[in-house]
């Protein structure tokens, strides 16, 4: 654990961050490098950020709860014939009630479908911020694996041994993609501690596989360059941090989870879902080789 200065976080208040990370896009399943690039869930994506909106929706129900608390207008009512109007006291008054859920998606489309998928479900606004965009890949943004490798071999296997070489072409590095993805963070709890002091609370961050690993090593104390860090993060699966706040002001995180996904992903090919969705000309997502 490595502790992060944040002077004005107070106690008792964000208790769990979720890193989810978007569904498939076509860039994807091609290899290319999407980076800042704004592209669409295709229709596996969309599939994959369903299964783990409602797998999630499921562990967080308490949010709908909460929510309808908060916004009793939001409490669906029968007509003027019915027996009784819906009770909004009884959203009220259980320990639900008592907590916040609070999700914030990178501006980029194919976050913002993936936060939707699972906010939609519990009535909750999704905040977009473009500092949790992903990693940028500079002049490889766009570009496949095969293509990098053919037209800048030394580059291309530097990068994969975290030496630095994609450095020259203006993607940006790990460790700044890490303290920008920290700094939001932090930036965020501090924020939504001071707004909401009395009530604890879960924060919900939808982004992508880059920013959120080097993110998470970087609150960790974790080298972003270290080849024994953590791995990649599949599509639409999700890691939980939990910040452990000092009295000095000061916060450590320890993490809880990482790389989940929901029952389904382990039942079937969920890089390329079940096929009733793969139409005659799909390509099929594979590992990288080499």
């Amino acid at each position: 654990m490595a502790r992060i200065h944040a002077a004005t976080v107070r106690t008792n208040m964000i208790d769990e961050v979720v890193f989810l990370r978007h569904g498939r896009t076509a860039f994807n399943v091609a290899r290319r490098l999407q980076g800042q690039i704004d592209v669409p869930l295709d229709i596996i994506g969309q599939w994959q950020a369903d299964q783990s909106a409602s797998e999630l929706a499921r562990r967080y129900y308490w949010a709908k709860v909460a929510n309808i608390a908060r916004h009793p207008d939001t409490l669906a009512q029968p007509g003027p014939g019915a027996a009784k109007s819906s009770d909004i006291e009884e959203y009220r008054q259980v320990p639900a009630s008592s907590r916040r859920m609070v999700v914030v998606s990178s501006d980029l489309f194919r976050a913002l479908q993936t936060a939707h998928a699972f906010a939609d479900m519990l009535g909750l606004d999704v905040t977009a911020d473009a500092r949790l965009r992903e990693r940028s890949f500079g002049q490889w943004e766009g570009m496949t694996r095969d293509e990098i490798r053919a037209e800048h071999a030394d580059a291309y296997d530097s990068w994969r041994v975290h030496t630095g070489g994609e450095l020259a072409f203006g993607v940006e590095s790990r460790t700044a993609t890490g303290l920008r993805g920290a700094d939001a963070v932090l930036d965020l709890v501090r924020g939504i501690n001071a707004e909401h002091a009395d009530e604890p609370t879960t924060l919900m961050l939808v982004g992508h596989g880059s920013w959120h690993v080097a993110t998470i090593e970087t609150l960790l104390g974790m080298d972003p360059d270290n080849l024994s860090n953590l791995d990649g993060m599949r599509n639409a699966f999700w890691s939980t941090l939990r910040p452990v706040y000092r009295p000095s002001g000061g916060v450590e995180w320890m993490m809880t989870a990482f790389n989940q996904g929901p029952a389904v992903a382990a039942l079937c090919d969920w890089e390329n879902g079940p096929q009733s969705l793969h139409g005659p000309h799909m390509p099929m997502w594979k590992p990288i080789e080499g």
